[in-house]
């Protein structure tokens, strides 16, 4: 049964904490400006408990222990990089820690490890269900309401994304068959397997006493190829035996037969070649959603994170949006759902976009028309050839040699709606796709603008940079794509509070200074004035502006404290 948590927490007068502590250490914990206060009161009490009472029953069930301080460990586990037995070690012993979650008193008990487990899976399951992620409402709830309290600026906006891989081994397309059939094989019901043949059941036993990984290493290539045959065909005779299963084992199993074999219209069961079988294709059959990708020196099986974040020369920048996807999704499919995302959040239009030229797209210059997009830079080598519209048709420039002509509009090609040109050189023809014409435009586009428009996407390499400084060799702890959200939105979170604390502290500062720049002034006026008055008037000046008024000090009409 769901209940709220308690705002208003009862201190007891013997076990509460700032009554045991004296001196500087009753001080920090007392001070407002210190870590676990303001992650207590930006990110914990904000928290809206109400989003996840779909998780438990309404009628029946003990009372739920706190959603919020669970969901702030979470938080907390990810800020700090802990391991769940560093988390839970720290939330009971550590006093900052423990005040953070709203524990004020060493008797205030700590949800058990099992219930803090329960809520992630149930987390799990519900986005799982029904599509909807909980900790991401939470994100955009608490982000929403910093940006309200602190004038946030969302009108300009810069993106990034990073790759970030999958807490799996390495498994070659060996391993991934074979031990997608043992997981299916070791979940088979026995009465079920009694049923399939003494010789199939010889070869399922076989495989599962073999290891995949010493096979691969003392196996040669063809040898490899000579194993993968008999297994699909192995394969093929399971599904066929227990068809209709809808177990996960099942299913991951078809899918990895698909995906690696094919079948033709006489049965007979071929190995795909390499170049058939998708990015997207099975990795790992401990994590399903993870994805292959190449980018650069780059060769990650996971998770591609797109960050987004405000832009503003003054005041606060927050991330407001942090979409993950598979690894083989380009930066292009993110520009749509990161801008629907960040006006959710800031509740603002958006003017500007700083980001590379990995996200443009005809598609998104579409979807942006009316934002100005401000790339900084264009994917591929710099053409030759520089084109612009005219009215006298395309007009070709020849970068190396300087000379001028008009293209000529020739046929479509087949299957193609868009316009095609040609011009002659010394070679034949040269043509130009729509696609050439837009690259060469946004070239120049880019080149009117100021070096100072161009570089302020640069400080969201920063965020990327913070918002993986736990990964380990640029992999996360989690296995799927619901966990890996989860993970994402608690960095963001914490990136977030670091930046309002710099932010505040920053601000107190300039306060200070101007109210002590203002305090000056006053004393330095009121000593203009007595130097004319005559020596009947004292003054009494602060000591803190001493050194600023010693040169005065001849003039013997005031004193320091």
């Amino acid at each position: 049964m769901f209940i709220k948590t308690e705002k208003d927490h009862q201190l007891d007068a013997f076990s509460n904490i700032p009554g045991l502590l004296e001196g500087r250490s009753n001080k920090i914990f007392d001070d407002p400006a210190y870590w676990h206060n303001q992650f207590r009161n930006q990110v914990l009490m904000p928290i809206d408990e109400t989003i996840y009472s779909v998780l438990f029953s309404k009628t029946m069930g003990a009372p739920n222990s706190s959603v919020r301080i669970l969901l702030g460990m979470m938080v907390l586990k990810e800020s700090f990089g802990w391991s769940d037995s560093q988390l839970f070690e720290q939330c009971q012993f550590n006093l900052l820690v423990r005040s953070s979650l709203g524990l004020f008193n060493i008797t205030d008990a700590l949800p058990v490890p099992s219930t803090y487990y329960l809520l992630r899976k149930r987390i799990h399951q519900h986005e799982l269900q029904t599509g909807e992620n909980l900790i991401e409402k939470t994100f955009v709830s608490i982000t929403h309401g910093q940006v309200k309290e602190f004038e946030v600026n969302g009108r300009n906006i810069r993106m990034d994304s990073k790759l970030v891989g999958s807490n799996i081994a390495l498994f070659s397309r060996y391993e991934i068959i074979h031990q997608a059939l043992c997981m299916f094989i070791k979940r088979l019901d026995k009465t079920l397997m009694a049923e399939f043949s003494l010789e199939l059941q010889a070869q399922m036993d076989e495989l599962l006493q073999e290891e995949p990984q010493k096979t691969v290493y003392r196996s040669t290539k063809d040898e490899i190829k000579g194993r993968l045959h008999p297994i699909g065909i192995l394969i093929y005779k399971i599904l066929q035996l227990c068809s209709g299963q809808q177990s996960d084992a099942f299913q991951l199993l078809e899918r990895v037969f698909n995906e690696q074999y094919k079948v033709s219209p006489e049965h007979w069961v071929e190995l795909r070649p390499k170049e058939e079988i998708s990015s997207s294709s099975v990795q790992s059959p401990h994590d399903t959603d993870g994805a292959f990708r190449n980018k650069g020196d780059q060769k990650i099986k996971g998770y591609s994170v797109n960050i987004t974040e405000t832009c503003s020369d003054t005041g606060l920048n927050l991330i407001t949006s942090a979409i993950v996807e598979k690894a083989n999704v380009p930066d292009t499919a993110f520009v749509e759902q990161a801008i629907e995302a960040t006006k959710e959040v800031t509740g603002q239009k958006i003017d500007k976009v700083f980001t590379d030229g990995a996200y443009q797209s005809p598609d998104n210059d579409t979807f942006c028309e009316g934002i100005d997009m401000v790339y900084t830079g264009i994917q591929g080598a710099t053409s030759r050839y520089d084109l612009e519209q005219t009215t006298q048709g395309l007009l070709v420039t020849d970068t190396q040699t300087g000379v001028q002509q008009i293209a000529t509009l020739v046929k479509k090609q087949k299957n193609s709606k868009e316009d095609r040109y040609r011009i002659k050189t010394d070679k034949g023809y040269y043509y130009f796709s729509q696609q050439a014409i837009r690259t060469s435009q946004m070239r120049r586009k880019m080149k009117e603008r100021p070096l100072e428009e161009t570089r302020k996407r640069n400080n969201v390499e920063a965020t990327i940079f913070q918002f993986g400084l736990h990964l380990n060799n640029q992999k996360s702890k989690y296995r799927g794509l619901i966990k890996q959200k989860t993970w994402s939105f608690c960095r963001c979170l914490w990136i977030n509070l670091v930046r309002i604390m710099n932010y505040l502290g920053k601000r107190d500062n300039n306060n200070g200074n101007k109210a002590e720049n203002q305090d000056f002034t006053a004393v330095f006026w009121l000593i203009s004035m007595i130097a004319h008055l005559g020596n009947q008037i004292v003054i009494i000046v602060p000591g803190k502006f001493q050194k600023e008024l010693r040169p005065f000090k001849m003039i013997k009409k005031y004193r320091f404290t």
